[in-house]
């Protein structure tokens, strides 16, 4: 058997016999009525969008509650398209690794066309304006991760890439986000035709970051001549062009040789993942969590597809809002980036591994129980205790989850401000709550400073996982070593003072202190992170 429609029509009974669920739906119907009027055309072709809003249409079309597929475009890495998508002809596999140890095996067949988002790829390209000149389209979506909004670095400066596309114009823009807003410019010219752009990133308030984004290229090109002042208009009026926020929670680490060995054994061929040249983890198979939620701005001025006839929910942004601080800033990011630190330190190499033990598990219950629940606003849609409880107990204890400490540690330095720093902020603005009684966040802050002298707890070295402030920040901790004299931590100062990092000025704060102390003793000596855990939460 090979993952291709030829194969799945022809070895149908054997693809079922082996435990597979199909398609239903007739694809060559809706391969024709997405090419007359397409309604989805989705940016980033990676494991999360595969695993979980393509198979959200999946079962919509399974169900006749839509007659129209998934446009999936990829304008970062395009050797997804060629050596993953299209040799097999869109489809994929969704092993669906559940806590019971037991495998939901899917095979997703609801992208009808896979595109490149490049000029020089002329019919490719093509076909992306006449979709986004489509009166039909209702969404252009994405998965390009929080660093695929930035129309400015670090320090605030405007990328080369991006400032040729200010000056190049709509038709002459050739970075992923230039070549997005010159379709949405063909979009405007087509007599400004209304869509939803939304971004589903995980990363706060999301659809605000990529409405930064637009108007910082329309106001550019508006400047310079290159568009109608009305482009910017448009972007500016919610009847014609809207950007919803929406959170997403799914794990979906990249594919895992285990998973590729079991489905080899279902006698499927031709399933070797693929590294690209831009170091892209990419195979046929997701492997991924049972457990998605995907929570939508209901802002849809062209109409919206029935996605909440499979469990995705539509409702207003103050709400969206609430259940995205509760996922980001208490009930599992932080959980994650905490496990992350720690993991790399001491050596682990799975999360679930280090739910079992003891220690680290009692310290992700402190910082999503103790100290994060009492800040939390209840969203109404979901609760925010037994959200906790599902991350606790079932995702990320899950065995089969082949997740990683070391991914999860990409970024920190951007992750940190949102994690924890939205907890912080309110305990220092409350009257109820100390900020004095905050423990195990500075712990995790010290553990950060520990992580940034790339040794782990037995006094080896580690490489970080890519962190854009990497270097700037490890800078500080690199006049400290493991087992010598701690010195003088006020060298410390300048960063845990850094807002942009930490979402506060610790120093300011009286926080300062605490993380200092702790990085103290983290670095006392091979052993001294397991023993400083033990201290405090044995």
């Amino acid at each position: 058997m090979e993952l291709t429609r030829a194969s799945i029509n022809t070895d149908r009974a054997a693809f079922e016999a082996a435990g597979y669920k199909l398609p239903a739906f007739d694809y060559e119907a809706v391969r024709a009525n997405t090419g007359i009027r397409p309604e989805w055309v989705h940016f980033g072709a990676g494991n999360i969008f595969r695993a979980f809003q393509a198979n959200i249409m999946q079962k919509l079309l399974d169900t006749g509650a839509v007659d129209t597929g998934l446009v999936a475009v990829e304008g970062y890495d395009y050797e997804i398209i060629e050596k993953s998508y299209r040799p097999h002809d869109n489809l994929s596999i969704l092993a669906t690794l559940k806590a019971d140890a037991t495998v939901d095996k899917t095979v997703v067949g609801s992208i009808v066309e896979s595109l490149i988002l490049d000029r020089g790829n002329a019919a490719d390209f093509s076909r992306l304006q006449a979709i986004f000149t489509n009166p039909s389209l209702k969404m252009a979506s994405f998965t390009i991760t929080e660093k695929g909004y930035a129309v400015t670095d670090a320090a605030g400066r405007t990328p080369e890439a991006i400032a040729r596309d200010f000056a190049a114009g709509p038709d002459g823009a050739e970075s992923y986000l230039g070549k997005v807003f010159s379709l949405l410019y063909s979009r405007y010219t087509a007599g400004a035709l209304p869509i939803a752009m939304v971004s589903m990133d995980n990363c706060s308030h999301n659809g605000d970051k990529l409405k930064a984004a637009a108007e910082a290229f329309a106001e550019a090109w508006v400047k310079n001549g290159l568009a109608e002042q009305g482009f910017a208009d448009y972007l500016h009026d919610p009847a014609k062009v809207t950007f919803p926020w929406s959170m997403i929670d799914k794990i979906t680490p990249r594919p895992d040789a285990r998973v590729e060995e079991m489905l080899g054994k279902d006698g499927i061929s031709g399933l070797e993942p693929v590294v690209t040249s831009k170091k892209t983890w990419v195979a046929p198979f997701v492997n991924a969590e049972e457990c998605e939620y995907l929570v939508i701005e209901d802002l849809f001025p062209n109409g919206k597809l029935p996605l909440d006839r499979q469990g995705i929910i539509y409702t207003d942004r103050a709400t969206v809002d609430k259940v995205e601080k509760m996922k980001v800033c208490t009930c599992l990011n932080p959980l994650h980036t905490t496990l992350a630190i720690y993991g790399c330190l001491l050596g682990y190499e799975l999360i679930s591994e280090e739910m079992k033990d003891p220690l680290l598990k009692k310290f992700v219950k402190q910082i999503g129980y103790i100290e994060g629940l009492p800040v939390v606003v209840n969203p109404g849609i979901l609760d925010p205790k037994k959200f906790i409880d599902e991350v606790v107990n079932v995702r990320i204890p899950n065995p089969f989850m082949p997740d990683t400490p070391q991914r999860i540690a990409c970024d920190t330095s951007q992750k940190l401000p949102i994690r924890f720093g939205e907890t912080i902020k309110a305990y220092a603005a409350s009257d109820k709550l100390n900020i004095k009684d905050l423990r195990f966040i500075p712990l995790v802050f010290a553990g950060w400073l520990r992580y940034l002298m790339a040794v782990n707890d037995e006094g080896k070295a580690f490489e970080p996982s890519p962190d854009p402030l990497l270097s700037s920040s490890a800078e500080y901790v690199k006049g400290f070593r493991l087992g010598a004299p701690a010195g003088d931590l006020s060298a410390l100062d300048p960063l845990l003072s850094n807002a942009q990092i930490f979402g506060t000025d610790l120093v300011a704060l009286g926080m300062a202190d605490a993380v200092k102390n702790y990085f103290t003793e983290l670095i006392a000596g091979p052993g001294a992170v397991r023993a400083t855990l033990r201290k405090y939460l044995g």
